[in-house]
């Protein structure tokens, strides 16, 4: 049951009404003009905001892991951790039958090069109804057990047939190694709209770790070599660039059938991420999976391959993401002691490639993986690519037959969105205050409710003029974060307890201008406020890339833009005197944290107005809305247990209006 209002207000209705009451504004109060001119002036710099939230985060990420006294020891707390992230973190939210499922693989034509291997093509399940593409390079004769090594993509288009992977799975293969591999979503024959990595998150926001699905279309293809009747399971190996870099980390480092492992230019420390920034590359989302990094970071993952051998390769000048001098202090220094507990000094190796020095597995990178296997397998592999240049097959030569209905991933997040049953709202009002008070209880553990106060409410800029007097604030909180609001009233019809409405918009305060000129002549004070992530202090920060990191490392966007709001909420109380605040948001971002906030403190809020508000979170699933539009939308298991009806109840007694709904674009 919503105890909402909808109201669909016309404009000519309204000039009606005013005319027969013989409403009237002053003039000299207040015009939009005037309003938008001081809402755009600069409260928050963009550098500073940029430098608080990196700030916070690099003071949030988990410290290098410490040696231990001994081996034993390690290999203890490296089991541990391997546990808990693949149990509590990975696999968060899927069914279990999914994860335990035995590979399954069909063949799918071979393709007989003559050339001392075979191409088997091969399609396999991810998770129901979602299949991929992979390539099993073959050698012609294979004779007893033989070492493997599983081939990861990065972010190339091409994807398994991109030029440099194919050289290396058909070296491998011509030298006695069976070499599977594998696409990628979002790349290749996967590239279809709906495998882009920023719906990762939709998954997330129906309940299941994005991180799952990217590590079950790897793990399957360990499955499938450590099952190979060919293959020696104390031989097997992974390697990748960039995307295949990072896969190759955690599926190594999470998975100890991997007995050797080549991530190349594919991860470093967080810390180390967010402080070098190269170019503003973050990584995709999935790179700082949800809780991935809540206690652990990828020193953590770097140290528990030992003592399995290990090469990591990085470029002295990548124009990418890593930069071989700045990583190798957190990714190769500081776990060092950690292959020296065992006596395995020399299962880590470093290799930082000079020629081209770019983001790449050119020859350079090959060779010193070549060398690096060969050392590790036991056997002799030549230093050389002779001849395999003229052997490189076309895209359309690799391409293997997928079904015309696969699922993409957000597909995949639809489909178990409309699964999702939760627990109805009682009708009776005894049975749903128990229910309110269960679910509120709930909203602060999804949203990881945090409350923040406000150390200092700077004025930072004032104006009286022309009937309008405003004063602009910046609120640094207590977490170290701040928002920025401007504070208005006609200079001779308002008094200081005057009734206060806190204006929110998803462009920004500045954006707001006819609404909170509009209730300032109706004799009100007015607070447009822009939180974390909203208004010119974000516009070119790319909100979402810091939203993700946050994400993984324990904390919701919208739970803490929830805290600020109500923070500043009780400030407007406060300072006006006032038992209650009115609320105004526009659109969909602003419309969920209003109603997140007032879910959790019922009793802040008199009225709460939506414009261009949903229906329902299903509308980011449907439309879709991406991540990087919306990203505070995304809280992970968010639409599992609540919608916008269940919000609305739980805010009560705040009556919500909706004025306006947004509605559902052709896709």
């Amino acid at each position: 049951m919503s105890l909402t209002r909808h109201v669909e207000i016309k404009p000519k209705f309204l000039l009606i009404v005013f005319m027969l009451l013989g409403f009237s504004v002053a003039r000299g109060q207040s015009d939009p003009e005037r309003v938008a001119q001081i809402l755009g002036s600069e409260i928050l710099p963009p550098a500073v905001a940029k430098f608080q939230i990196r700030q916070y985060l690099i003071n949030r990420i988990a410290p290098p892991p410490k040696v231990p006294p001994d081996a034993k020891e390690w290999t203890s707390e490296a089991a541990r951790l391997r546990h808990h992230l693949l149990d509590d973190v990975v696999f968060h939210g899927w069914p279990k039958e999914w994860v335990n499922s035995p590979p399954k693989f069909e063949d799918a034509g071979i393709v007989e090069t003559g050339d001392g291997y075979r191409i088997h093509k091969l399609r396999y399940e991810v998770v129901p109804g979602f299949e991929a593409a992979a390539l099993l390079y073959e050698p012609q004769n294979v004779t007893g057990k033989v070492p493997a090594i599983l081939n990861l993509n990065g972010h190339d288009p091409l994807g398994k047939a991109v030029e440099y992977k194919q050289k290396r799975c058909i070296y491998f293969a011509k030298h006695g190694i069976l070499a599977l591999n594998l696409e990628w979503p979002g790349f290749g024959q996967l590239s279809q709209k709906g495998n882009s990595h920023w719906f990762g998150a939709h998954l997330d926001l129906v309940g299941a770790n994005e991180l799952g699905f990217f590590y079950l279309e790897m793990r399957r293809g360990l499955d499938y070599l450590y099952d190979n009747p060919d293959v020696d399971r104390k031989r097997i190996g992974v390697t990748g660039l960039s995307g295949g870099g990072w896969q190759t980390i955690v599926l190594s480092s999470l998975d100890e059938r991997v007995r050797v492992a080549v991530p190349v230019a594919g991860f470093s420390s967080a810390r180390s991420r967010l402080a070098a920034n190269h170019h503003g590359d973050m990584g995709d989302i999935e790179q700082w999976g949800t809780d991935f990094l809540e206690g652990t970071d990828y020193t953590d993952l770097a140290a528990m391959m030992a003592p399995r051998p290990t090469l990591l390769v990085y470029n002295a000048e990548d124009n990418c993401c890593f930069r071989a001098e700045l990583v190798k202090p957190s990714v190769y220094e500081a776990i060092r002691p950690f292959f020296k507990l065992y006596g395995k000094e020399g299962a880590l190796g470093w290799h930082e490639n000079m020629d081209p020095s770019t983001h790449n597995y050119q020859l350079d990178n090959r060779l010193a993986a070549y060398r690096f296997f060969g050392k590790h397998f036991g056997i002799s592999l030549p230093d050389n690519e002779d001849h395999i240049a003229s052997e490189i097959k076309s895209y359309n030569d690799l391409l293997v037959d997928l079904p015309k209905d696969n699922l993409t991933m957000l597909a995949l997040a639809q489909k178990l969105g409309k699964e999702i049953t939760r627990e109805p709202i009682p009708p009776e009002a005894s049975a749903r205050t128990a229910w309110a008070a269960s679910q509120r209880t709930k909203l602060r553990q999804v949203v990881r409710y945090a409350p923040v106060r406000i150390e200092h409410s700077w004025g930072v800029a004032t104006t009286k003029d022309k009937g309008l007097q405003s004063i602009s604030y910046l609120f640094q909180m207590s977490n170290g974060l701040s928002g920025s609001a401007v504070w208005m009233r006609a200079i001779r019809q308002s008094a200081d307890t005057a009734p206060v409405t806190i204006v929110l918009d998803d462009k920004g305060k500045e954006a707001a201008s006819q609404v909170v000129s509009d209730r300032v002549n109706r004799g009100e004070q007015v607070l447009a406020v822009d939180l974390m992530f909203y208004g010119a202090a974000w516009k070119k920060a790319y909100p979402f890339l810091f939203a993700q990191i946050l994400d993984g490392i324990g904390d919701r966007p919208v739970g803490m833009e929830a805290a600020q709001l109500i923070s500043i909420a009780n400030w407007a109380r406060t300072h006006s005197g006032v038992s209650k605040v009115r609320l105004e948001a526009d659109g969909i971002r602003t419309q969920e944290v209003a109603l997140v906030a007032a879910s959790i403190e019922p009793e802040l809020f008199s009225t709460i107005v939506i414009r261009d508000g949903m229906h329902s979170l299903s509308y980011v699933l449907d439309l879709p809305v991406p991540f990087y539009r919306a990203p505070e939308l995304f809280c992970p298991d968010f639409y599992k247990d609540f919608d916008i009806d269940q919000l609305e109840s739980l805010a009560a007694p705040t009556e919500v209006l909706v004025k306006s709904h947004v509605e559902i674009a052709s896709k």
